[in-house]
């Protein structure tokens, strides 16, 4: 078994898409269906919960401070809090009951890209290199070909990159930006693009393939390796640059989602997990997990919007 460690005991239903934020040296994440938003500062132990009235699919930090998100009708940005300023945000916002500290983000809320769909939800987003959001969706009955993944740009220009996704979820680039890696759950594959001179994917092609689980969250540390969740997989898995398995991290939890190198030196993992759909979830599910020492990861860059 890994020696993993319970960062923040919780009790998520849907925990997803862990990202560090350098400048305030914390980790970020959500509980999608619980439509929070968290924060973890390892050095300190303090935390703090932002409850949205909508599905939260990922929070990600904003080069200017805040958070861009990604909700069930769109993607919208935080501005930076101020003293005692908890904000508000689609349908009115606050700080989640019992979380005793400011919110994560606060300030002001504003749509930066507002396109509700009924029956469909916001899920994984990423930055790329250039500080666009990649954000993707689902169907709420996962249905095939009903999720979307686009391309957000710092002023709201969207552009379609794929139209026709079952689950839309990791996303990460290699160390040098020439490729991104990509996971439609269902398909049990993570697929690699090449980077275009647009910016945009080219090429999709199979990267590697899942036999025990889903695909789900991923990331990418400074070696090149590609580090994925497996959601009914209970592990953690490392791919080297070529795709072969090199790592497995078993873990105690039937639903890892997610996985992000944070710490100030990048190399604790830490591994998001839900609780939904389990009739005995462990006592961890629903938890931020972390590996101490797993590895070495490379700094996220923020959304330039």
């Amino acid at each position: 078994m890994t020696a993993v460690e319970v960062a923040v005991r919780a009790h998520a239903a849907l925990g997803e898409g862990p990202t560090w934020d350098a400048r305030a040296g914390r980790l970020v994440w959500v509980d999608i269906l619980g439509s929070r938003i968290h924060t973890y500062d390892p050095a300190s132990g303090r935390r703090t919960v932002l409850a949205t009235e909508q599905h939260v699919g990922a929070a990600k930090p904003r080069a200017g401070g805040g958070l861009v998100v990604n909700l069930r009708d769109g993607v919208g940005l935080y501005g930076p809090a101020g003293p005692g300023d908890f904000g508000t945000g689609p349908e009115g916002a606050s700080e989640a009951a019992g979380s005793g500290a400011a919110a994560p983000a606060g300030g002001s809320f504003r749509w930066l890209h507002r396109e509700p769909v009924p029956g469909r939800r916001a899920n994984d987003a990423a930055v790329a290199p250039d500080g666009s959001l990649w954000c993707g969706t689902m169907r709420y009955d996962e249905a095939p070909g009903g999720g979307t993944l686009s391309r957000i740009a710092p002023d709201g220009t969207v552009r379609p990159i794929l139209d026709d996704v079952s689950v839309s979820n990791g996303t990460g680039w290699s160390p040098d930006g020439s490729r991104v890696y990509y996971i439609d759950s269902p398909t049990r594959r993570i697929d690699v693009f090449d980077i275009g001179d647009d910016r945009l994917p080219v090429g999709r092609r199979p990267f590697a393939t899942v036999d025990d689980g889903f695909p789900d969250g991923l990331t990418v540390d400074a070696e090149g390796g590609v580090w994925v969740a497996l959601w009914d997989g209970g592990a953690v898995r490392r791919y080297a640059p070529d795709g072969t398995l090199d790592r497995v991290l078993e873990l105690p939890v039937r639903r890892p989602t997610a996985c992000a190198f944070g710490g100030a030196d990048l190399t604790d993992l830490y591994i998001t997990t839900a609780r939904t759909g389990l009739t005995a979830p462990h006592p961890m599910s629903g938890s931020l997990l972390v590996v101490p020492g797993a590895g070495k990861g490379l700094p996220q860059p923020e959304f330039a919007g």
